[in-house]
C-alpha cells in the first residue's frame, strides 16, 4: 500500500500534505513552493502545470485554464456559468449533454479533466519528495459544494489515478488542524487525546474566503468530535472576483487616456489580470502600489497606481456579502455572534487587512491567525488520512453536514409539483432518511422519484439531480403507499431509493455524479491522462 496525502484542490492555489511521526507536514512541489498555482496549460501538444502554466499564461491565453473548480459539476446553462465564461480568455461552452467543456490545443476537456491533471502533478510532486508512491488522498471541497460538484471532485482524484478516501469541506478539515496544532503548543508532550481536550466543549467559526467560493461554518468540538452543526456559502464569491474588480479598474483607466478597451484582447486582459493579482497581493502589506505594464498595447503602457483604500472602497460590497453569509450560518445553527468562542481564517484572501477588521468587527473577537491560511486545510486534509489510516493516536471524528436541502416532488395541500424535503440542509452526514408518500391515481403501476436538491418550495425551482422508475407497485385505488429512502454518504454522495411495502419491489439510484460523469468516462479520461507527459 502506497503513501497517503491531503489535498486542498483550490481554485487559485492548491497545497498538499502528508503524516509524518504522528504530524500534518506540508509537500512542497517539484519548484520548492508550499503551494502550487492551480493552472493548466497545452502550448505546442506539450502540458504544463502550476507555475509552469502561470508563467505563460499571458502569451497563451487561449490555451490556459484557471478557476476551473468554479465549473466543476455545474451545467452550462445555469447563468452563474454563463456569466463567468464570458469573462474567461480560454473557450467554455457545452456539450451535447449541456456539460461545460473547455477548448485548448484542438482537444476538448471537462473541468474534471483539468483538475485531474493538477492533482496528478501533486501526486507526481509529493512521490519525488517522499520517494515512494502516493496512491491514496483525501481532498477538500468548499463545505457548500452539492453532492454533484464532490462527486467530480472524487471523479478527478480517480482520472488522476488515487483512491480518493474521503471527500470533506474546508472549513471541517481547518478546524481539525487548528485543534491539533493548539494542542501541541499547549502541550508538546500531550497524549492521545490532546486535540480533544484543547477546544473540546468550544463554538468555532469557521470563515473561508478562497480564490473561488466562500462559507462559513459553525462547528461544535467535544470530547474529539468535530461536528459542523451549520453551513452557509457562496459558491461565486472570492478572490477571483476581487482580482476581476480591479483588472476592470485598469482597463477602465487605460481606455479613459487611450482609448483602447483591452478587455477585447484575451493577450492583454491576461496580463492586466496577473498584474492585478500581484497588486492585490501587495496592497495587503502596503498602502499603495503600481501596476505597470509596458507596451500593453502597441506602443501604449499602462501605469496605474492603486491605494489600499481604493481597492478596499472595492472590495467593501463583496465583503458585506461575506458577512451577510455568516448571519445566515449563525442563523441556522441558533448562536449569535457573542456565543462563538473561536473565529478561525481560511483562504489566502482572508490575508486581506479589510477582510480581518470586518471579520473582528462582526464577531467581536480577533480571529485565530497562527497556521498559514493556504495550508491549512491541507493540513486539515493529511490528518483525516492519518485518522483513516491509523497513522496518528488522536481519536477524532468529522461530522459534516449537507449544505443543501435533498427531496422530491409531491402533491402537498392539493398542490401539485411541491417541493418535499426528506433530508434537511445542515444535516449531519452520513445520514439516510425514509418518507411515505402515496400514489395519485387508481391503477397507478408504478412512480417517478425526482432526486431534487434545493430551497424552493416548487419542485421546478430546484436543482434535478437525477431520477428513476419504480415499477411493479400493487395497483389499486389512489393512496397504494411508497417510501422512498434519501442517503448521503460520508463523502456527500447521494444514494435514493423507492420500495412498494405491499409488493416489496424496489429500485434505487446513486448520485456519483449528477453531470453524467460514467466509471467508462472516468476510465478512458485517466488513460488520456496517462498518454499526456507533463513538462518539467
Amino acid at each position: 500500500m502506497g503513501r497517503a496525502i491531503g489535498i486542498d484542490l483550490g481554485t487559485t492555489y492548491s497545497a498538499m500534505a502528508f503524516i509524518e511521526g504522528g504530524e500534518p507536514e506540508i509537500i512542497p512541489n517539484m519548484e520548492g513552493e508550499r503551494t502550487t498555482p492551480s493552472v493548466v496549460a497545452l502550448k505546442d501538444g506539450e502540458l504544463l502545470v502550476g507555475s509552469l502554466a502561470r508563467r505563460q499564461m499571458a502569451v497563451n491565453p487561449m490555451n490556459t485554464f484557471f478557476g476551473v473548480k468554479r465549473f466543476m459539476g455545474r451545467r452550462f446553462s445555469e447563468d452563474k456559468v454563463q456569466d463567468l465564461a464570458s469573462r474567461m480568455p480560454y473557450a467554455i461552452k457545452r456539450d451535447d449533454d449541456g456539460i461545460v467543456v473547455s477548448s485548448a490545443d484542438g482537444e476538448t476537456y471537462r473541468p474534471e479533466e483539468i483538475a485531474a491533471r493538477m492533482l496528478g502533478k501533486l501526486k507526481a510532486d509529493a512521490e519525488t519528495f517522499l520517494g515512494e508512491d502516493v496512491t491514496e488522498a483525501a481532498i477538500t471541497v468548499p463545505a457548500y459544494f452539492t453532492s454533484d460538484q464532490r462527486a467530480a471532485t472524487k471523479a478527478a482524484g480517480e482520472i488522476a489515478g488515487l483512491n480518493v478516501l474521503r471527500v470533506i469541506s474546508e472549513p471541517t478539515a481547518a478546524a481539525l488542524a487548528y485543534g491539533l496544532s493548539s494542542s501541541k503548543a499547549a502541550d508538546p508532550a500531550s497524549g492521545k487525546d490532546a486535540a480533544a481536550d484543547i477546544m473540546s466543549g468550544r463554538t468555532i467559526a469557521v470563515y473561508d474566503l478562497g480564490g473561488g467560493t466562500f462559507d462559513c461554518s459553525i462547528l461544535k468540538v467535544r470530547d474529539g468530535v468535530f461536528d459542523a452543526i451549520a453551513t452557509s456559502g457562496d459558491p461565486f464569491l472570492g478572490g477571483e472576483d476581487i482580482d476581476l474588480l480591479l483588472a476592470d479598474h485598469m482597463i477602465k483607466a487605460f481606455k479613459n487616456t487611450e482609448g483602447v478597451n483591452l478587455a477585447n484582447d484575451p493577450t492583454a486582459f491576461a496580463r492586466v489580470k496577473e498584474a492585478c493579482e500581484i497588486a492585490k497581493r501587495d496592497l495587503s502589506g502596503r498602502m499603495s502600489t503600481d501596476v505597470t505594464l509596458p507596451f500593453i498595447h502597441q506602443q501604449s503602457s499602462l501605469d496605474e497606481q492603486i491605494t489600499r483604500d481604493e481597492l478596499e472602497g472595492m472590495m467593501e460590497d463583496l465583503i458585506a456579502r461575506t458577512i451577510d453569509v455568516c448571519s445566515d450560518a449563525l442563523k441556522e445553527a441558533n448562536f449569535g455572534p457573542s456565543e462563538i468562542d473561536e473565529v478561525l481564517l481560511v483562504g489566502g484572501q482572508t490575508r486581506a487587512p479589510a477582510v480581518v477588521r470586518a471579520v473582528e468587527e462582526f464577531f467581536g473577537r480577533p480571529p485565530m491567525q497562527s497556521i498559514s491560511p493556504d495550508e491549512v486545510v491541507a493540513l486539515g486534509a493529511a490528518i483525516q488520512t492519518g485518522v483513516l489510516r491509523d497513522e496518528i493516536t488522536t481519536d477524532v471524528l468529522l461530522l459534516d453536514v449537507t449544505a443543501v436541502t435533498l427531496g422530491t416532488d409531491a402533491i402537498i395541500d392539493g398542490v401539485k409539483d411541491s417541493f418535499s424535503p426528506i433530508i434537511p440542509r445542515n444535516t449531519t452526514i452520513p445520514t439516510r432518511n425514509t418518507e411515505r408518500y402515496f400514489t395519485a391515481s387508481d391503477n397507478q403501476s408504478q412512480v417517478r422519484i425526482d432526486v431534487l436538491q434545493g430551497e424552493e418550495p416548487l419542485a421546478a425551482d430546484n436543482k434535478m439531480l437525477g431520477s428513476f422508475i419504480l415499477a411493479g407497485i400493487k395497483r389499486g385505488p389512489a393512496g397504494q403507499p411508497v417510501d422512498v429512502t434519501f442517503e448521503i454518504d460520508a463523502d456527500g454522495i447521494i444514494h435514493a431509493k423507492a420500495v412498494d411495502p405491499e409488493t416489496e419491489a424496489e429500485n434505487e439510484i446513486s448520485i456519483t455524479n449528477a453531470t453524467s460523469l460514467t466509471e467508462k468516462q472516468i476510465a478512458e479520461m485517466a488513460k488520456r491522462a496517462e498518454e499526456e507527459v507533463p513538462a518539467h
